[in-house]
């Protein structure tokens, strides 16, 4: 049975919704006493309900006009009351008291409504005698039905009767705040009353700020990164004592092996210096081509590879086959990089890259060139594929011509996968890199121009006399550079295998010969440099001797007791006069001299394998040795020394140490650094050179001299013919070996030229002359030398 209306419930009387716990009592007036009243109106009301829920805003049967107005729009839907009042309490000024609430009896809302039901039907609670409705002035408007009736929230079990009975309350009713006036009855809606002013003395309290949101412990947040900090270097540190420590060599070493699998070498050739001749015009040079290379890991099918590049290259399959077959290098590790072809011409090497042999590829290289082809080739020498010096100056220089080559290290994929595809350089992986340095260029004394003409003509003049080797050299009196040299037969430098190593010879500095009667001006010089003769002595003369068994004579006989002047020994290269004077000089005398004009060691001019001669010394000489070495025989000498002796006769007695290095240009900065200054000696007086130079001129301008055809027009002359024989490891050959070595002008000398020529038959002043006359004009027509202005002697040859 529900229990009645009037009967306390079971948790005790609740209060009604909107009203406080102890309601205010009214007094004789009529009044409550606002200082009673739990809250404000009813927007306090509506901001709570008693078991904390809220009534939502958006409730437009419970909401009233006053809360609109009167509610705080960024106060929390949600207000805990502390003991059934709200957290804000009302302000009223003091002056001002506020105006009476209206009461509202029983009878009143008896009359006006019927007792338990509202205008829809609804169950409404009657509240009781000293209930009071909100007296806060409304705003004129039209009450809702959920603003004018209560909620019952009573068990729904029990009767109608206890809803309904006047002045019942139940535990769930609650009492929702209706604007003051006629209320809705069961006959329709009551007419309506404009509410109560307002008293201007409540304003509403400041509502309660949210409680902020909880933040972070950030002392826990800084411990939990400290410690996942030092997690993090002790991982660190364990795996770096790890490795050092803990592992074994055998792990170690596979890592290596590992790495050096990866690792690719490749040579970065450095730029050759170029060799220029006196002006800086280009004798020898590097152009631009192409290496081709084999990567043995990538290389499918060497053999079939190999066929198609062999015709291309020039190079036999079977070598190419073992170059791209896979091996080990050095230092472990596959082998990765291998050279085929160097110096492939661009066309080529563009050829063999549209082939798309798998492992085979191209890359920027050099290529020596020789724009003058034989042009002083002899002297030039030329290189090999790998570039290194073989021959002459390229060979002598090697070292400062080629530079230091580079190199390139870095990892590459792995070629086995994807056909070679990831076989490229890895990013970030291992790399270094040594830029090459370009080697030093060579500026040589020789003259281009002047060369060619010296070439031409000895080419020429040993054609014609049937000659098998020739050499020529032309040296500047001043200072011993060397302007030509010459050799014969000619090669051409880029295309050096395709003749005999005998021809590629220079054989100015390397061949050996007897100089015969070249010889011959040392011995009297060396006379008269001791006074053992004068300018105007005489030698007795006749048809031969003989000196240790071996008989000496002249070419030109004479009857015994003839007397020669000086330069009649010299004129008709007498033989017996020559040795008469060596006897009185004494052999010790003439080698002294020898060594002073040169012989018996290199010139060091800058050839390679250049040939050193050989002397006998004064305890070696023999019987004979009184007889020949005078005269030029058992004496080792190559052209260029007897050519630097016959410079010192030019230079008034000075000798100077001949030489084709003019200076070197850095390959870095490109600055000039002169040769060393050349040895210098002095041999005679210039008295005694100026003497000598004057008697030769017999040789060439005496009548019955054996070298007349050395003459040149408008200019004097002095020299000497010579007739000996070529050395030949160790074997003195059938031919003759003749040369004519002279100056001009003789009274002012400023080149010296010799010739020579090996030939079956003939004399110096036969084969060698002509080659020098006009060898002689040339140099003096291009350096504009002017003719001689006064006339040769006449010289007395006999008495």
């Amino acid at each position: 049975m529900s229990p009645r209306a009037d009967e306390t419930p079971r948790r005790g009387r609740e209060p009604r919704r909107g009203a406080s716990r102890d309601l205010p009592q009214a007094d004789d007036s009529g009044r409550e006493d606002d200082r009673t009243r739990g809250f404000g109106g009813i927007g306090d009301a509506r901001a709570y309900t008693p078991r904390g829920r809220t009534v939502r805003e958006g409730d437009q049967r419970t909401r009233s006009p006053r809360a609109a107005r009167d509610t705080d729009p960024f106060r929390p839907a949600l207000q805990v009351l502390d003991g059934g009042r709200p957290a804000r309490t009302r302000r009223r000024e003091p002056e001002e008291a506020p105006p009476p609430p209206q009461r509202r009896g029983r009878e009143e809302r008896d009359a006006r409504e019927p007792k338990g039901r509202t205008a829809r039907g609804t169950t409404r609670a009657v509240p009781a005698e000293d209930d009071e409705w909100d007296d806060t002035p409304r705003r004129p408007g039209r009450t809702t039905a959920g603003a004018a009736r209560t909620r019952s929230t009573a068990n729904p079990r029990r009767g109608a009767a206890a809803r309904t009975e006047p002045g019942a309350r139940t535990g769930r009713e609650r009492k929702v705040a209706a604007p003051p006036g006629p209320r809705r009855g069961t006959a329709g809606r009551a007419a309506k009353a404009a509410p109560p002013a307002r008293p201007a003395s409540r304003r509403p309290a400041p509502p309660v700020p949210a409680e902020p949101p909880k933040l972070a412990n950030s002392t826990r947040r800084l411990r939990l990164g400290t410690v996942l900090a030092l997690a993090l270097f002790a991982t660190i540190g364990v795996r770096l004592v790890v490795l050092q420590v803990v592992e074994t060599p055998a792990s170690a070493q596979s890592l290596m092996e590992q790495r050096q699998n990866r690792l690719t070498d490749v040579t970065l050739p450095a730029p050759r210096g170029s060799i220029l001749d006196s002006s800086g015009a280009v004798l020898a040079h590097s152009v631009e081509a192409r290496y081709i290379y084999a990567d043995p890991e990538l290389v499918t099918n060497a053999p079939t590879t190999a066929a198609k590049l062999s015709p291309l290259l020039g190079v036999p399959s079977s070598r190419l086959v073992a170059l791209m077959a896979k091996k080990k290098r050095p230092g472990g590790g596959a082998s990765r990089f291998e050279y085929l072809a160097r110096g492939v011409d661009i066309a080529v090497a563009d050829r063999i890259t549209g082939m798309k042999l798998p492992g085979i590829g191209s890359d920027r290289d050099e290529r020596r060139d020789v724009p003058g082809a034989d042009l002083a080739a002899n002297l030039i020498g030329f290189t090999g594929e790998d570039h290194f010096g073989l021959e002459g100056i390229e060979a002598r220089y090697d070292d400062l011509l080629r530079g230091t080559d580079g190199k390139r290290v870095f990892e590459r994929g792995n070629p086995d996968v994807n056909k070679g595809m990831l076989a490229k350089e890895i990013p970030g992986g291992y790399s270094s890199y040594r830029p090459a340095a370009p080697g030093s260029s060579i500026q040589l004394t020789i003259e281009r121009d002047l060369q060619f003409e010296v070439q031409r003509i000895l080419s020429r003049q040993m054609e014609r006399v049937n000659a098998t080797i020739g050499a020529a050299v032309v040296i500047d009196v001043r200072n011993g550079e060397v302007l030509a040299q010459a050799s014969y037969p000619p090669y051409n430098a880029a295309k050096p295998f395709d003749f005999k190593p005998t021809e590629r010879e220079d054989v100015a500095s390397s061949v050996i010969a007897d100089p015969g009667s070249t010889h011959k001006a040392f011995t009297i010089g060396a006379a008269l440099q001791e006074g053992v003769i004068t300018p105007d002595s005489t030698v007795t003369v006749g048809p031969g001797l003989i000196l240790g068994g071996k008989p000496f004579a002249d070419t030109h006989r004479f009857e015994a007791g003839t007397k020669l002047t000086i330069p009649g020994v010299l004129a008709y290269s007498s033989n017996i006069g020559t040795i008469r004077i060596a006897q009185k000089l004494g052999k010790e005398k003439l080698y002294e001299y020898q060594r002073r004009f040169g012989l018996g060691e290199a010139t060091n001019e800058g050839m390679p394998g250049e040939a050193g001669g050989r002397l006998l010394t004064p305890d070696e000489w023999s019987g004979s040795a009184w007889g020949s070495v005078p005269i030029g025989m058992s004496v080792d000498a190559t052209l260029i020394q007897m050519a630097a002796g016959y410079a010192a006769i030019a230079n008034n007695g000075t000798y100077i140490q001949p030489r084709l290095i003019k200076a070197t240009i850095s390959g870095k900065d490109g600055s000039v650094t002169p040769a060393p200054p050349p040895v210098t000696r002095e041999v005679l007086s210039p008295e005694v050179a100026s003497q000598l130079r004057t008697m030769m001129e017999s040789v060439v301008d005496a009548k019955g001299g054996t070298g007349g055809r050395a003459a040149v027009a408008g200019y004097r002359v002095s020299g000497k013919t010579g007739t000996g024989k070529m050395l030949v490891e160790g074997q003195y050959t059938k031919h003759n070996a003749g040369s004519f070595i002279g100056m001009a002008p003789a009274d002012n000398p400023r080149f010296v030229i010799g010739v020579f020529a090996d030939v079956p038959d003939g004399t110096g002043g036969d084969v060698a002359a002509p080659a020098f006359s006009e060898m002689m004009a040339s140099a003096l027509r291009h350096h504009l030398v002017p003719p001689s202005g006064t006339d040769p002697p006449t010289f007395k040859l006999k008495q």
